[in-house]
């Protein structure tokens, strides 16, 4: 088990990372589909990210397809604790993605995807110590075989089984003021479990509409964080939200199709997320492509969610029980290991991506995203001067190389 972790882990490639987009989740995994801005329920945009975003759409495409690429991230996250501030050093890493869809026979595709699909943290060790000391690492993957149906030249529908793989590190102090609740159990991984399910009705390969499902993925993390200072870790329940999405898309032309994609993504019913006061996201995806020649496609888009996170006057004195810590945090308290160790905050992004058909067999794609800078803060409502802030931006390049048989 130990190796396997070790495996997994190298395969993610994310130490000391910090790439929230819509909450912790990525807009996208494959160049194609994060090129226009996340989109893919609703439309095909390339066979890997059908495997992840809605696998109905796997029956779109013949033969046998495989791709391997990668995200290259570069944040820039800030935090501030009264006077104290200081920008996380967790500002460059990569994260691996491979897929695999295979046309069984005229009605059935299978699919099999690798992807690092969630993460955040940040890293303020040797800054300034008002800030804690913290250091946050968190990494979530799944693992996706899928099946797709082809029910007839309109409709299809697919079923997948999500194998999850999560790391945390809360290496941290949460502090509010001289007092502090200790933490840094050291990186915890574990296992979990999910199914999605999905549909996709393609009108003559000119109006597309797409719906699917993730189920929710339960996952216990082992001895992250001590919370009451007595020595002995406790451990935490973090739910990987359930998911509802749906999309719709159009190709007035055979060089040109757009689309938009709208997602529901439950934090506030999720274990561990609602205790820590996220908020439901409503994620809208807007992308297109264009074909100046058959070889070239030229793509663009446009992702918004608002941040699950808010800021505020927050309370100093209720009480908040995460399970399963020993000692209850106040809302200020949750606010600032938001703020400080897990910034999921960013709300507007665009996109740009480009493709090329080298030869009928094999082609790139590469595609840009800028997450603009978002800024949350919280105050305290009694007074005491007690302000927290986080603010997030982002860059990323990806790069797929894509082979189809």
């Amino acid at each position: 088990m130990k190796k396997k972790s070790l495996l997994v882990g190298a395969f993610l490639g994310l130490s000391g990372l910090s790439f929230a987009t819509n909450g912790d989740n990525l807009i996208g995994v494959s160049p194609a589909s994060r090129g226009m801005g996340g989109i893919g329920v609703g439309m095909p945009v390339g066979p890997t990210d059908t495997i992840f975003r809605n696998p109905a759409w796997m029956s779109h495409y013949k033969g046998f397809n495989m791709s391997f690429g990668g995200i290259l991230f570069m944040p820039k996250v800030k935090a501030k604790f009264n006077s104290a501030s200081a920008t996380s050093e967790a500002d460059f890493f990569v994260v691996p993605e491979v897929g695999i869809v295979h046309q069984i026979n005229n009605k059935l595709h299978f699919g099999l995807g690798a992807f690092g699909v969630s993460g955040m943290g940040t890293d303020y060790r040797n800054k300034d110590q008002r800030l804690a000391n913290m250091h946050t690492t968190f990494q979530f993957m799944r693992v996706i075989p899928a099946l797709s149906y082809k029910i007839n030249d309109a409709i299809s529908v697919s079923g997948a089984v999500h194998l999850a793989y999560g790391s945390l590190d809360m290496g941290a102090k949460l502090c509010e003021s001289s007092d502090c609740w200790n933490a840094g159990g050291g990186q915890s991984q574990t296992y979990g479990i999910g199914a999605q399910i999905g549909l996709a009705y393609n009108m003559g390969d000119f109006v597309y509409a797409g719906i699917t499902y993730q189920s929710p993925v339960a996952m216990t993390y082992k001895r992250v964080f001590d919370s009451d200072n007595d020595d002995i870790f406790e451990d935490l329940k973090l739910t990987q939200p359930q998911e509802l999405a749906f999309g719709i898309g159009v190709k007035p032309m055979d060089n040109f199709k757009v689309g938009m994609d709208l997602r529901w993504i439950n934090w506030k019913g999720a274990k561990g997320y609602k205790h820590f006061q996220w908020k439901d996201q409503w994620v809208i995806a807007l992308g297109g492509e264009y074909k100046p020649i058959q070889k070239l496609a030229l793509r663009a888009g446009y992702n918004y969610g608002k941040s699950p996170i808010r800021g505020g006057a927050k309370n100093l004195m209720n009480a908040n029980n995460i399970p399963n810590f020993a000692a209850p945090f106040s809302d200020f308290q949750v606010a600032f290991f938001n703020l400080v160790g897990f910034p999921a905050i960013t709300e507007h992004h665009i996109t740009l991506g480009l493709g090329y058909e080298f030869t009928k067999n094999f082609g790139i794609d590469l595609a840009y995203k800028h997450a603009f800078n978002k800024k949350v803060r919280a105050t305290d409502n009694m007074g005491m001067g007690f302000e927290v802030e986080a603010q997030n931006s982002q860059n990323a390049i990806s790069l797929g190389l894509n082979w189809k048989f």
